[in-house]
């Protein structure tokens, strides 16, 4: 760098701490006053020629200044663009090694990088003026974060399969359950009339009205064909009219009925009987 004071040059050379094409920082071998009109300089690594240009001091602490550019060219804002943006050659890295201790790396672009790696690893200790710990890279946290988040998504498909396969075991083992109960009640021995079936009625639960049927207005009788089992229960049920949501919610309450047990010959025995069911708003 070089300053006119009273009337004559001095030169003082300095070393840069940041470049940018509008200005530079850097500490000088001299102090610098704010609002001085300097003649600079650079040396850019790589480059096969250095520049010179103007620049105005707009920052001084002790031996460290901040210069703005004045009068750059568009071939010097270039080719600090490109210095900056390509090149990263010989750059000069201080890092922390603890209390007291500095250690200065210096090294091309690989190095460049993966000092940047290391420092945006280090958040929470060592580099970053943390407590001291190892420290967790935050590509590895966001590397056990997706693996954590991928395992929770196969837990959630195992228990959706886990939950749809015993939902249809236990649709198969009820179904199972009710078709063995027919078999081994075996075929109707008797053809009972509706009014007999009903004086034998102990236990009668009344149908819910479903609501789809009521904002429908749907009003009627059902019929059931059903066959009642020697200890009294309703073994197998056939809707024989009716809109199907009727018919369901008639179903589902014919379940629950009981009936005394019918008898042939003073014995229980497996009948086949038609009760109505009805439905009014």
């Amino acid at each position: 760098m070089t300053v006119l004071r009273s009337g004559i040059p001095d030169t003082v050379p300095g070393r840069s701490l940041n470049l940018c094409e509008r200005g530079i920082a850097a500490v000088f071998a001299g102090e610098l006053l704010p609002g001085e009109a300097v003649g600079v300089e650079l040396n850019l690594p790589l480059a096969q020629d250095s520049f010179r240009t103007r620049a105005v001091v707009r920052y001084q602490n002790r031996l460290r200044c901040g210069l703005e550019f004045v009068g750059l060219s568009s071939d010097q804002q270039s080719a600090i663009r490109d210095w900056v943006k390509e090149a990263r050659a010989e750059v000069v890295t201080e890092v922390a090694a603890g209390p007291g201790v500095a250690t200065r790396v210096v090294g091309d672009r690989m190095a460049v990088e993966k000092i940047a790696d290391d420092k945006r690893g280090y958040d929470s200790g060592g580099f970053n003026g943390g407590s001291g710990g190892s420290g967790r890279p935050k590509k590895k946290r966001r590397n056990w974060m997706a693996w954590l988040a991928g395992l929770l998504v196969l837990v959630a498909i195992g228990a959706g399969v886990f939950w749809w396969r015993w939902n249809q075991g236990w649709a198969e083992l009820e179904s199972g359950s009710k078709n063995e109960a027919i078999a081994a009640a075996g075929k109707p021995q008797a053809q009972v009339p509706a009014e007999v079936m009903q004086k034998l009625l102990v236990h009668r639960v009344e149908p819910v009205y479903p609501a789809q049927a009521r904002q429908a207005r749907l009003e009627g009788i059902i019929a059931l064909d059903i066959i009642v089992g020697r200890d009294g229960s309703v073994i197998s049920m056939k809707a024989l009219n009716g809109p199907d949501v009727l018919a369901r919610a008639a179903m589902d309450a014919l379940r629950w009925w009981k009936f005394e047990p019918y008898r042939v010959n003073g014995d229980p025995a497996v009948v086949e009987t038609t009760v109505a069911v009805e439905f009014k708003r």
